[in-house]
């Protein structure tokens, strides 16, 4: 597997790359993540559960571009009999695949698509898809991690919707309750990194006209993130200090975060983009209602009944009518069962083997580099 980050850098990638590659290595296979190091910190070579990592220089030191020549080299060297591509929004997948088709290794590309806070990444998106467009092309396996996913870049990139599959990226199960859970009717939980494109101040900018028929409404918005402070401005501004709270919940603390999911009365989520809303599908697992907006994969879960939607441009008047109605409904959605790792793996390693099969003939359990 090729990725611009790995452990011990967290991350839904991260965590993805690692997870899959340590069970792919226990049921008897060879992994190996190659993967860059900007900081010139971390081991060039290490085994981390099984996997055989190797991290290869990257420039700039502290942008996301993660330009690499030595990058090219190790995988037109390596000696594997598949390539993993995970995540497209960097010139990791660039530089990988040029080399793998130099090479002639069959390879599969995951998108793990996500929004961006930036004007200037959002206005540059179509140059990036006509660059990766005559890449992806060659890909043995298209890989999106939603039907919505796998739709958008069939249509941007004009390319055969057959080419793509579609296995959601991670898989979770949310822990017991730390103690029987008591569900705060009026408590509204937002979800999700602190940048623009979450809506987060979508939210706070409702919540006047929300307080004036629910007096007691609380909001919390879990995450962190570079949107940080613009949010606790808007909050100040707003006069809203006493009714909204912004935490950050390490990782090392997940209970934590499970704890507070189950004690929402509602869960929102009112971003602009999500490939794969993994937040929510945990708040659906913990059989709390959802308000979401109706985009990306957000959308595939509310025309599945598992959440309501409302306009992805729904005022502040309507986004706060929204939050009464389902605050007064007081229901407990039916559970969702999460998909598991072992079924992402055993999914990826399905296209693993059709790809083998259609290029050599070859059996998978040989070498794998994801």
């Amino acid at each position: 597997m090729v990725t611009a980050r790995y452990y011990p850098y967290l991350g839904g990638i991260e965590t993805h790359v690692r997870e899959i590659g340590k069970r792919i290595v226990a049921l008897g296979h060879h992994v190996t993540v190659i993967t860059t190091d900007t900081s010139r910190r971390l081991p060039e070579r290490e085994i981390d559960d099984g996997i055989n990592v190797k991290r290869v220089k990257a420039w700039p030191k502290n942008r996301d571009y993660y330009l690499s020549p030595q990058l090219y080299r190790e995988i037109t060297q390596t000696d594997c009999d598949i390539v993993h591509f995970q995540g497209w929004h960097t010139l990791v997948p660039l530089i990988g695949m040029l080399a793998a088709i130099r090479r002639g290794i069959p390879f599969v590309l995951t998108f793990h698509s996500g929004g961006h806070s930036s004007p200037l990444r959002n206005a540059i998106r179509g140059a990036q898809i006509s660059i990766l467009k005559p890449l992806a092309a060659r890909a043995n396996r298209l890989i999106g991690v939603s039907e919505s996913e796998a739709e958008r870049f069939s249509q941007e990139m004009g390319l055969n919707r057959e080419q793509f599959v579609v296995v959601p990226p991670i898989g979770a199960s949310l822990p017991a309750p730390s103690k029987p859970p008591v569900v705060d009717p009026h408590l509204i939980v937002s979800l999700g990194r602190l940048e623009h494109y979450k809506g987060h101040h979508r939210a706070i900018e409702a919540f006047p006209a929300l307080l004036k028929r629910v007096p007691d409404a609380r909001l919390q918005i879990i995450g962190f993130g570079p949107y940080e402070s613009e949010l606790r401005a808007l909050v100040d501004r707003l006069k809203l200090n006493h009714a909204i709270s912004i935490v950050s919940i390490p990782g090392s603390e997940q209970q934590r975060l499970y704890d507070l999911l189950r004690s929402a009365g509602l869960v929102i989520l009112l971003s602009e983009y999500e490939a794969y809303p993994a937040a929510v599908l945990e708040a659906l697992s913990a059989q709390r209602p959802v308000l979401v907006t109706d985009t990306s994969g957000l959308r595939e879960l509310a025309q599945k009944g598992f959440c309501r939607s409302i306009a992805l441009r729904a005022n502040a008047e309507m986004i706060a009518d929204a939050i009464v109605e389902e605050l007064a409904k007081g229901h407990q959605p039916t559970a969702v069962t999460l998909p598991n790792w072992n079924e992402c793996t055993d999914q990826l390693l399905e296209v693993y083997q059709t790809v083998l099969d259609w290029n050599s003939g070859l059996p998978i359990d040989t070498h794998i580099v994801s």
